[in-house]
């Protein structure tokens, strides 16, 4: 049996004063430029200044022109860095010439410790391509807040210490915009293959 009209029509009041504080809200929020901030997503990269293991200045404004691959970490880093650097460099050579269109970056999350000789030296067993990025304290976590990296020193038994931090690998298109992280654990023809897409 049908509700009577009486006792509907406050629903039909309510439902219809509900709706319009939304619509209004959204106005609102257009206007302010609200809107916006609330449906973009959150931002990863910004401006910084290092300098690569071969005394070159490197910027934001360098990443610009090619696509980008991003690893932060250190060069005693025992063993999540040398694997994704020689995943990286296994996806390099599997690009072959086309890995001269691709900027690939080593950021060290240590550079107390880090120099551009260490930087260099550690870097000679993977693929040239590679650029180690180096920098001051404040420097380093100035990218390191920009790309939303986490890195935080561990007192080791031998009162030295060891880095904890993040592990992703950075893909950034050619006009220096985060894409995603870039999935390393494939083959790395498969890995070439989805980079060419961005070259």
């Amino acid at each position: 049996m049908a509700a009577p009209a009486s006792s509907t029509r406050p629903l039909v009041i309510i439902a219809a004063f509900a709706g319009s504080l939304v619509v209004g809200l959204v106005v609102v929020l257009w206007l302010l430029g609200g809107l916006n901030k609330v449906a973009a997503p959150a931002s990863i990269g910004g401006p910084f200044q290092l300098t690569d293991h071969n005394g070159r200045i490197v910027t934001e404004q360098s990443l610009k022109g090619k696509p980008t691959l991003i690893f932060f970490g250190f060069t005693r880093c025992p063993d999540v860095c040398p694997t994704s650097l020689f995943e990286i460099t296994q996806v390099l050579q599997a690009l072959g010439p086309d890995a001269d269109r691709l900027n690939a970056y080593f950021v060290s999350v240590d550079p107390e410790r880090d120099t551009p000789e260490s930087m260099k030296e550690y870097l000679s067993s993977f693929d040239p391509h590679l650029k180690g990025l180096i920098g001051s304290r404040e420097a380093t976590d100035k990218i390191e807040k920009g790309y939303r990296v986490y890195a935080k020193k561990v007192p080791t038994s031998d009162g030295d210490y060891t880095m904890d931090h993040t592990a992703l690998i950075y893909l950034m298109d050619k006009d220096g915009r985060f894409v995603a992280p870039f999935n390393m654990k494939r083959k790395p023809e498969e890995a070439a293959a989805d980079l060419k897409r961005y070259l």
